[in-house]
């Protein structure tokens, strides 16, 4: 079990991130949150396999249909086991 700490930034939001965020991450058996921040980027943390986790990252540069990644800060950290299932955060 890893976890990984993601700041995505570009357009981002108010498009649905967080909610393609959550999909991918019920699909991929990943717990975690996505949550939007002051700054216009999206807060993930994830929670799983290293290989689902490298399909999450793989899945956020992308997004949704609307969305523009310009960027993905990506951050590992010691997994916590905190969390019951994907939240979206407000």
């Amino acid at each position: 079990m890893k976890r990984l700490h993601l700041i995505i930034s570009g357009r981002v939001q108010g498009v649905l991130y967080r909610d393609f965020a959550r999909r991918e991450a019920e699909k991929l058996d990943i717990s975690g949150y996505a949550k939007n921040l002051n700054d216009g980027t999206v807060e993930i943390v994830a929670e799983g396999s290293e290989e689902n986790l490298k399909k999450m990252v793989n899945s956020c540069k992308k997004g949704p249909l609307m969305a523009f990644v310009k960027n993905i800060d990506a951050k590992e950290e010691s997994a916590t086991n905190e969390f019951d299932g994907f939240d979206i955060r407000r």
